[in-house]
């Protein structure tokens, strides 16, 4: 069976990866073991204060990001976005966030951690910060959304302090400048030679993998 691997990059406070959770469930229920995704972090909201200054200073700062959210998101009736998130909740970093979710991943890939651990603590994080307004850079409340999520916190800490966490963010990092990954959400498919960024729509991603999956030759290049 002819599995195509899809390196999918987000940062955990980008509202269009938030958007492009339901697409990726879309894909999995679509194509199920016929494709196989690999998540990794990427850096959009590193600094966030420093990014809201540089890019919306001259637009409202917090509130002109708020309303352009609210107003990006009112197209997606799926997903939930608070009305508070850059108002009244003002996450510093993505980093915090990364880090501990690279802590379970690195947990479960040594089996200290069921399989899916990762994958579902990063969608209760996203949900705890777009849903619910938690500042998710919040050590406190990333354990405490692990704890909800049903995981112990031994096996997570053990991997941020024996640095196996920061290795494993730093390689995400190293990998997305390698593969020149522009922003959150980014897909790479084909070994690096197809791209897609940004607000993607499920259609493309669909056209995408059928393509792959119908397994042009080397004389014969995707179409896509």
């Amino acid at each position: 069976m002819t599995i195509v691997p899809i390196i999918y990059f987000s940062d955990v406070l980008c509202v269009w990866a938030h958007i492009a959770q339901v697409r990726l469930a879309a894909v999995k229920a679509a194509f199920g073991d016929q494709v196989r995704l690999e998540p990794r972090f990427c850096s959009v909201f590193g600094d966030s204060a420093r990014k809201i200054a540089t890019n919306w200073g001259a637009r409202g700062g917090y509130g002109g990001f708020n309303a352009h959210l609210m107003e990006s998101a009112a197209q997606f009736p799926e997903v939930t976005v608070h009305p508070d998130i850059w108002l009244t909740v003002r996450p510093a970093s993505s980093s915090g966030a990364h880090l501990f979710l690279k802590a379970i991943a690195v947990a479960e890939a040594a089996t200290r951690l069921p399989q899916g651990s990762c994958e579902s603590a990063t969608l209760a994080l996203r949900r705890a910060f777009f849903h619910d307004a938690r500042d998710i850079a919040a050590w406190a409340v990333q354990r405490a959304v692990a704890v909800e999520t049903g995981l112990p916190l031994t096996p997570i800490e053990a991997a941020i302090h024996d640095g196996s966490a920061f290795a494993a963010l730093a390689t995400d990092h190293q990998d997305a400048e390698a593969m020149d990954v522009r922003g959150s959400p980014s897909f790479v498919l084909n070994s690096g030679r197809q791209k897609l960024y940004g607000n993607v729509g499920y259609r493309i991603l669909e056209a995408n993998i059928q393509e792959l999956l119908r397994k042009p030759t080397a004389d014969q290049a995707s179409w896509c």
